[in-house]
């Protein structure tokens, strides 16, 4: 992760080529196929007309994307997670007809139940504490509409998202798990960024994500985003 400062790009670039000569010197091996290693840019600008210089490792151009899928969650280059909830709401209804299978077979409703708390809850919390508190309220909706589906099949109750978050996070008051809306969200995060004239640049690698800091401060302009 890179921020550039003035529109120069020198300090993240050269960060890149220090990891490429660590790996050379360390015996390892980037992986640059299409799947494995892509590059995320992250302009709260205006305008938004700066031409990046792209990123070259190895002689291979590391492709540009709008997304990624980094340890199960989907980053977007907006920072919203419509894009992460879309693809859990997504998965769970899938789950839904081996659900109804078990219903059609007479079932207990507790059997049902921890069937669809293993495999379709599971899903639908899966980093819950990530990106609920900053989700939308149509990313929420999408996800409670397959529990209330879930609901229907077992003729149980069934938690909300809401009560799931609030029993992981123990420790905050309800105003605190719910964090600050999706547009405080990115506006306190465009002003901070406009403010220090900085775009973060991400750079996912195969296996992981490999920090390129410190090239400027990154603390300020990434406080409010936690991941």
């Amino acid at each position: 992760m890179g921020l550039i400062s003035n529109n120069s790009e020198r300090n993240y670039l050269e960060e890149i080529k220090h990891l490429e000569n660590w790996c050379q010197e360390n015996n390892l091996l980037l992986n640059f196929s299409k799947t494995k290693t892509k590059e995320l840019i992250v302009d709260y600008s205006k305008k938004q007309e700066w031409h990046y210089q792209p990123v070259r490792i190895s002689g291979t151009t590391v492709e540009t994307v709008d997304s990624f899928r980094y340890l199960g969650v989907h980053i977007s280059q907006d920072l919203s997670w419509s894009r992460h909830t879309n693809s859990l709401a997504k998965k769970a209804r899938q789950r839904l007809y081996h659900l109804r299978c078990l219903r059609d077979l007479r079932l207990p409703s507790k059997v049902l139940q921890n069937f669809y708390t293993c495999t379709i809850e599971s899903i639908l919390t899966k980093n819950i504490t990530v990106w609920f508190g900053n989700s939308t309220k149509q990313d929420r909706q999408a996800l409670q509409r397959v529990m209330r589906s879930a609901e229907h099949i077992t003729h149980t109750e069934l938690p909300d998202l809401q009560t799931i978050y609030n029993r992981a996070v123990p420790d905050q008051g309800q105003e605190d798990c719910e964090g600050p809306s999706p547009s405080q969200q990115q506006d306190l995060l465009s002003v901070e960024l406009s403010e220090i004239n900085r775009t973060p640049r991400l750079l996912q690698y195969s296996g992981g994500a490999r920090v390129l800091a410190p090239i400027a401060s990154i603390e300020t302009a990434m406080a409010t985003w936690e991941l």
